[in-house]
């Protein structure tokens, strides 16, 4: 996996490549290497070590939140997905982080959310009448009820889930504890997978909350591609991935009246200008129902 010391020890030779072998203008290399010191400088203010899908969709919220232009934002991008295939390709990493992360949509102003209904479609669609549906409707039940990234979900533990005191302890950027609480669904959810989640075990015990099929520790990328499964189940046209539930966890709790300091602590953010994106998300949603049912909409 990427981190903030493998951009800057590839930095000086990625930009030697595209100045000497693919020829670009100066103006354009110093564009690059702008771009990339502005990464490298939110990787290091928020802490992060290694770098992942959840770790570049952040980001770029962090420029929106900045009021960086869509053409600037989609710059930006470039020269990131630019140095990540340069690492690849030199084999200075082993995995790009951008490999199965669909093109971001940078003419969006605000994360697109999920609706309540749409929530209760997705996990509708959980078989529970076998362990894996059981399992699924707990991730899913536990990325909507606390927000948590979803890097932070597979490194879960069973210690770190108190179903008693319904809450949930979570270790985010730069390993910052913080607790948050449960509700109702996903504690009957949670106790319901770990009545089943023996059945995952193969070899010996491990401390690690969710297992695959295979009982190893579910990956970023398997939740990613069970979630994309139940989308489709559930007929539903955005694009579904871990951190929409997490975008929706926070829109839906300011809808509903939580102010902006108690719902920048449970995700977990360092700084309130992050949280802020969620509230032009609600502005925006009242702004359609304003047009939509005002006589002078």
């Amino acid at each position: 996996m990427a981190t903030a010391d493998d951009i800057e020890k590839n930095q000086e030779g990625f930009l030697n490549f595209i100045l000497f072998e693919k020829g670009l203008a100066q103006n354009t290399a110093s564009a690059y290497k702008s771009d990339l010191l502005l990464f490298t400088k939110h990787l290091k203010d928020n802490k992060i070590g290694e770098i992942s899908e959840e770790t570049l969709i952040d980001f770029i919220f962090a420029l929106k939140t900045k009021n960086y232009s869509s053409l600037s934002i989609a710059r930006i991008i470039v020269s990131i997905k630019s140095l990540f295939k340069f690492m690849l390709k030199e084999k200075a990493i082993n995995v790009d982080p951008f490999v199965n992360m669909e093109t971001f949509k940078t003419r969006k102003k605000i994360p697109e959310v999920l609706a309540e209904t749409e929530i209760e479609r997705l996990i509708a669609q959980a078989d529970l009448s076998v362990k894996e549906g059981v399992r699924d409707r707990a991730i899913m039940e536990l990325l909507y009820s606390s927000g948590v990234r979803v890097s932070e979900l597979t490194n879960m533990e069973l210690t770190d889930i108190n179903l008693d005191e319904k809450m949930v302890r979570c270790f985010g950027k730069g390993s910052k504890e913080r607790i948050v609480p449960l509700g109702e669904y996903v504690v009957d959810a949670l106790k319901s997978y770990i009545t089943k989640r023996n059945e995952f075990v193969k070899k010996e015990f491990t401390p690690v909350l969710f297992l695959s099929r295979r009982g190893g520790k579910f990956t970023r990328m398997g939740i990613w591609a069970m979630l994309k499964v139940y989308a489709k189940k559930a007929g539903i046209t955005k694009d579904v991935y871990p951190h929409i539930f997490r975008h929706s966890f926070a829109t839906h709790l300011l809808a509903g009246g939580a102010d902006l300091r108690s719902v920048q602590e449970m995700l977990g953010h360092a700084d309130i200008s992050t949280t802020q994106i969620y509230t032009h998300v609600d502005r925006s949603r009242l702004k359609k129902i304003h047009k939509m049912f005002h006589p002078r909409g």
